[in-house]
């Protein structure tokens, strides 16, 4: 997708382990990876379980719920392609698992580690829709 800037923002790549993922992201459904040994959810797509070791693994929908563990607020782009400001964040879910990711529909100013935010879709080009976030009001 192109910015006010004309410049192309870059885009993730599916792989043939992600493909699940970003393909339901594209659908608006977060999926996680989930154990069926040992019932621990595994993000980012991995071949086996990081708690168990066991390559038994299916795909699972997250409820998308979850808090702000840490945060930044970006004002000054690596590239014309960004736009600023821009919250990149790290969200412990509800289900165990963390993601790092971006905060929308917020005033930086008013985001707080602790805050409870809740998945929110953003398609940044044709093929490619990423899992951000939102903060839900208290």
């Amino acid at each position: 997708m192109e910015t006010a800037a004309g410049v192309t923002r870059p885009v993730p790549r599916a792989s043939e382990l992600t493909r699940p993922f970003w393909e339901a992201c594209r659908r608006g459904v977060l999926l996680v990876q989930c154990c069926r040994s040992c019932s621990h959810h595994v993000f980012t797509p991995q071949d086996f379980c990081r708690s168990c070791l066991s390559p038994d693994l299916d795909w699972v929908e997250s409820a998308g719920d979850g808090i702000i563990v840490t945060y930044t607020t970006i004002w000054r782009p690596q590239t014309p392609a960004f736009e600023v400001p821009c919250v990149v964040a790290v969200v412990a879910l509800t289900e165990g698992y963390e993601m790092l990711t971006n905060i929308v529909d917020s005033d930086p100013a008013e985001i707080l580690v602790g805050a409870k935010v809740h998945v929110a879709f953003r398609e940044i080009a044709p093929e490619v829709t990423l899992p951000c976030f939102a903060v839900v009001a208290a």
